[in-house]
């Protein structure tokens, strides 16, 4: 067979919800990620048994040559489908003497766990990385970790301009572009239509104000005889509401103004989000959440919350439609774009995203980004988008993309947010990691101690602006 015609490969399809993110990464935090789920059912796409022929995959023109390391973050089965989409690039190069030598390197390809900062400082870091969290890269940026891309992005051809724009928060640190998203993820609200008709309420029109949330969240709410919970219309801070800044940032918060290098913390917007958190604690007592909620499962198991009928509403990404396709496959689901409040950025989203980097230091930076391109292409992604639902990173590769063509109304309805022009990911700087822990312990302390939300928001806010102050 001609390897530069046809080439018979695996995509698993199977990659991480955060990168998910899609993991689901989720932009902020590395909390919502699936990555490293290793369902036996998801193991029925595997690389070996799922054979797939891509027409058309070519290998670049380019006088480079050599051989380049590449530290994955992904496991389980989506270290399955890296592996193959490293073996078809190290296919497709062979007769230009370009090799791709990948290693699986836990906790975000090292960056959780210190081992990528310890190895670019030692000079032995990998010519390229990708990371489920890209918050936390995001600060390898700031602090001189990563390789300005600007001159091999050029010289392979990808263009920056075709990114959606929303991307773009972790692709530039001061103008400069250090960090490539392979992929995105949508965060929508799912809602159970069975229980929506059991309840009154439209299916078909779905809520699209905080109001009608609110009112949709209570009307599906079940009480027994003795008042005890057997169902709750919404938690806000289940799933993706459990990251720091995705929900505050889709209902109209700016955490942080990039270009004055300053936190907003303590905006009205901010603190209505809070509140309207803090409203829900005290109307069904957050104890009583806490105690309905500690015997279900997570995200990818069939005793999720939603999964089970114990919640007729939760706010997450693309990737939550896979786990019910494995987990609860008799489960009624719709989605719809989050409601937001007045002055909420309505029909928009953060993207959750799977970065690449190259560290400071690499000896085959031109080669790491000709990897890159490879994996921006929406034939290699297709499997890893048709499994999780993940989307592609400019509008125009949509049309690629097989639930496009095959008309997926989910999909369309993803690619349809995706365009929106105040997408966004948001409080992206040097102390984002420490930043987002913080705010996530403060909002506990909001809904299970009914903490002070103004003075708590100042607090946080002088602390981290001291900070970046002394960073400049």
């Amino acid at each position: 067979m001609n390897r530069r015609k046809v080439i018979s490969f695996g995509m698993a399809a199977v990659m991480t919800a955060g990168m998910l993110a899609g993991c689901g990464g989720t932009g902020t935090t590395a909390t919502s990620s699936a990555s490293g789920s290793t369902s036996s059912a998801s193991k029925a796409g595997s690389y070996e048994n799922a054979k797939v022929e891509i027409n058309g995959m070519v290998a670049e023109d380019t006088d480079l040559t050599g051989e380049f390391t590449y530290w994955s973050a992904f496991t389980g089965d989506s270290q399955t489908w890296d592996q193959s989409r490293v073996d078809l690039f190290n296919e497709l190069y062979a007769d230009k003497g370009i090799k791709c030598n990948v290693q699986f390197v836990p906790d975000g390809a090292g960056v959780n766990n210190g081992k990528l900062l310890s190895a670019i400082a030692g000079g032995t870091g990998p010519d390229v990385f990708i990371s489920d969290n890209p918050t936390s890269v995001y600060t390898y940026a700031t602090n001189g970790s990563l390789e300005d891309l600007s001159e091999p992005l050029d010289k392979v051809g990808i263009n920056l301009d075709d990114f959606f724009p929303g991307c773009k928060d972790v692709i530039y640190y001061k103008d400069t572009p250090y960090l490539i998203p392979q992929d995105a993820n949508v965060i929508m609200l799912y809602y159970n239509p069975d229980i929506a008709t059991e309840v009154g309420l439209d299916p078909d029109t779905p809520p699209t104000t905080l109001e009608e949330l609110d009112q949709w969240a209570d009307a599906m709410t079940k009480v027994d005889a003795d008042g005890n919970y057997e169902r709750f219309g919404l938690i806000p801070w289940l799933d993706s509401g459990n990251d720091a800044f995705v929900v505050p940032y889709i209902m109209g918060c700016d955490p942080y103004d990039a270009a004055a290098n300053k936190l907003d913390l303590t905006s009205d917007t901010m603190v209505n989000y809070l509140e309207w958190v803090q409203s829900y604690a005290q109307k069904y007592n957050p104890e009583k959440i806490q105690s309905f909620t500690s015997g279900l499962g997570g995200m990818f198991s069939p005793d999720h919350a939603f999964m089970r009928g114990k919640v007729g509403m939760t706010i997450t990404g693309n990737w939550f439609s896979n786990a019910l396709k494995i987990y609860a496959p008799d489960v009624n689901y719709k989605v719809c774009a989050v409601p937001v409040p007045e002055g909420g950025r309505a029909n928009s989203t953060t993207f959750g995203v799977n970065v690449f980097g190259i560290p400071t230091g690499a000896k085959n930076a031109e080669l790491a980004t000709l990897f890159i391109k490879f994996c921006l292409s929406s034939q290699v992604n297709d499997d890893n988008f048709k499994q999780w639902r993940s989307i592609p990173t400019s509008d125009a590769a949509f049309d690629d993309v097989s639930l496009t063509k095959e008309g997926d109304e989910m999909y369309a309805l993803e690619r349809e947010i995706a365009n929106s022009p105040e997408n966004g990911i948001p409080a992206l700087c040097s102390v984002s990691a420490e930043l987002s822990t913080s705010f996530q312990a403060f909002r506990e302390s909001v809904i299970y101690s009914n903490a002070d939300i103004k003075a708590g928001l100042q607090e946080l806010q002088d602390k981290f602006q001291k900070q970046l102050d002394a960073e400049n």
